[in-house]
């Protein structure tokens, strides 16, 4: 069973950065990859940026494009999402995701295509005007 843990949420300026991390476990294939999605109530969870085991895939949530920035180091198992300028609009609750197996065929609508695996706990993410 995947098992992930988050950390780094907060509350912040307009403009101001935080720093999401999440360590994964129990993943069972070489080629996975891991990400974020984002709820606000009332909305439907969206995909906001997702990263491939080989760094091969790479995506981003348009509007968060420029301002966030997803990376991996495998050899903890952690992925972390950088975010900086960020937006009122970007409060949400921020789960990280596992997609295990991945295939680079998912593409840029993976969010839609592929159900994830296994979803963290969720961390608020608040930025104040």
């Amino acid at each position: 069973e995947v098992q992930l843990v988050e950390s780094g949420g907060g509350s912040v300026q307009t403009g101001g950065s935080l720093r999401l991390s999440c360590v994964a476990s129990g993943l069972k294939f070489d080629n996975h990859a891991l990400g974020w999605f984002r709820q606000v109530p009332g909305k439907e969870r969206e995909g906001v940026s997702l990263i491939s085991s080989d760094n091969k895939d790479i995506y981003y949530e348009d509007s968060v494009k420029g301002r966030f920035t997803i990376s991996i180091d495998n050899t903890k198992n952690t992925v972390f999402l950088q975010m900086n300028s960020l937006k009122p609009e970007d409060t949400a609750v921020y789960y990280c995701v596992a997609v295990d197996p991945w295939f680079s065929s998912y593409g840029v609508r993976w969010a839609q295509l592929r159900m994830p695996d296994a979803w963290g706990q969720g961390t608020q993410i608040t930025v104040s005007s």
